[in-house]
Parts: structure tokens; C-alpha cells; sequence
């Protein structure tokens, strides 16, 4: 599966939003969007206007990249929304947000969903008391997610959950802090997903 290697921060700048890839620097004065909000390359100023369908794209594309996925594992995301009851928009966020390596990241154990991928893939993570390391596990209403004994003592973890109150831990779930531990009490509603997000316009582009 392809990877993106280059400069994330040319992603922000692109989607002429944050999307909040580089953890705590994303907070700081050293962010490359708040330096240089505008697009990068040699026209990056010279932001023109979007038809209906660059509009949509756009949408996915910051969507796409705020949860670190390739094209096929969105594209399969939005499938199973599609297939489940409810507003296909809706569907696919929850989906999105149930991620193991999002809630890792929403719990606060790290600064970013790419090192909540890279830190579950290595094991650092238990679900249920049971080792998880597949970053797409979706977890269920009751599942606790902790750090794995051996794991407690890694300085990033300590110095994330310290940083956390900076964005603070959704309602949807609670956090031990002292245990390194978190519960998922329910999932998240549309209001509960504050990032400004126009799910409609992916469903609108997929539907083409």
C-alpha cells in the first residue's frame, strides 16, 4: 500500500485548513499554516475558485487526510456506511472516529493519529486486556483500551496525556489518567465530531 512521505504540513496548508498532523506543533507558533496559510507551489496564493465537483473533492481529500488514509481504505469506509441504517454522511464519521488508532489519539496516549498507528502496530495497546495491533479495529460501546504493562514507562506516552488538556477528551469517552486506561461509554453523535466537516459533500461525490 502506497504512503505519503512528503511534508504533512503542505497537506494543512492545501486543504487550507489545520488538520492537526504533527501533534503539539500544530499548537505552537512554529505551525507552517499559521506562518504560510495559503497553498503550497509557485501559484499557492493565487487560490481560484472550485466548480461543485472540486468542492467535494476537496472535502474527501481533508477528511481523507485528517485520518490518515489511502484512497482505497476510505473508499471502503464509505462503503460500509452506505450499507448501514441511518445518513450515510453520519455513518461514516462514527466510523472513522472508532478507529483504534483515532481513539488512541482522542484518549490523548499520543500526539496524532499517525503515531496512534505507528504505537499500535508495535504493540503498545490492549483491548479488553487482549493485544490489538491492527490500527482499523473498530472498537464497541463498553471496550476499554489500555497501555500495555510493559509499555507505562515510554516518555511520549507520559508527555501526550500531559498535553491532552489542551484539546481535551471527548464525552463519548472516559479516561484514567493514573491507569492509562480509557472506556468507550458510547459512540459519537454528529455534534460530538467538532471538526468542521460537510460529510454531505462526500456522499454527494461518491454518489456520482
Amino acid at each position: 500500500m502506497s504512503r505519503y512521505r512528503g511534508s504533512v504540513c503542505r497537506l494543512c496548508r492545501r486543504e487550507n485548513m489545520k488538520l492537526f498532523l504533527k501533534g503539539d506543533r500544530c499548537y505552537s507558533d512554529k505551525c507552517a499554516f499559521d506562518r504560510r496559510s495559503y497553498a503550497p507551489g509557485q501559484h499557492g496564493q493565487r487560490r481560484g475558485k472550485y466548480s461543485d465537483y472540486g468542492i467535494q473533492l476537496r472535502e474527501k481529500q481533508k477528511v481523507k487526510r485528517m485520518y490518515c488514509l489511502s484512497e482505497k481504505q476510505f473508499r471502503l469506509i464509505f462503503s460500509v456506511a452506505d450499507r448501514q441504517k441511518g445518513m450515510t454522511g453520519t455513518n461514516l464519521l462514527v466510523l472513522l472516529e472508532r478507529r483504534l488508532d483515532n481513539i488512541v489519539y482522542r484518549l490523548g496516549f499520543v500526539n496524532s493519529r499517525t503515531q496512534g498507528r505507528h504505537f499500535v502496530r508495535h504493540n503498545h495497546f490492549l483491548v479488553n486486556g487482549k493485544k490489538v495491533n491492527i490500527p482499523s479495529y473498530a472498537v464497541k460501546v463498553g471496550d476499554t483500551v489500555e497501555v500495555r504493562e510493559k509499555s507505562k514507562k515510554i516518555q511520549i506516552l507520559d508527555e501526550s496525556l500531559e498535553a491532552v488538556a489542551g484539546r481535551g477528551v471527548p464525552l463519548w469517552l472516559e479516561m484514567e489518567k493514573e491507569n492509562k486506561k480509557g472506556t468507550i461509554k458510547n459512540f459519537p453523535v454528529r455534534e460530538d465530531i467538532t471538526v468542521p466537516i460537510q460529510e454531505q459533500l462526500i456522499v454527494e461525490l461518491y454518489s456520482k
